[in-house]
């Protein structure tokens, strides 16, 4: 089964959110970005929203930092996915 997922990411990480989130992440911190702290800050996600409702609250608050980002800094990866029916 394919799923879509958006992520947020800087325009200088070589390492795709996705598929290798620990190096992203890594990355990320050491350069001070804290981009998971960020669109926490503007997503607000709640344990009451169902998965498809908190995905496109997340791809909304990643559309929101992306229309103040200036400095360009930002970029959104979006794309589908396989996910196991567990």
């Amino acid at each position: 089964m394919k799923q879509t997922v958006v992520a947020l990411t800087t325009n200088d990480n070589p390492y795709d959110p996705i598929d290798q989130f620990n190096e992203w992440c890594m990355f990320d911190l050491e350069h001070g970005y804290c981009t998971c702290e960020y669109l926490m800050k503007i997503a607000h996600p709640t344990d009451v929203l169902s998965e498809a409702e908190e995905l496109r609250e997340m791809e909304a608050a990643i559309d929101e930092i992306l229309s103040f980002d200036f400095d360009n800094r930002y970029k959104k990866v979006k794309r589908e996915v396989e996910i196991s029916e567990e």
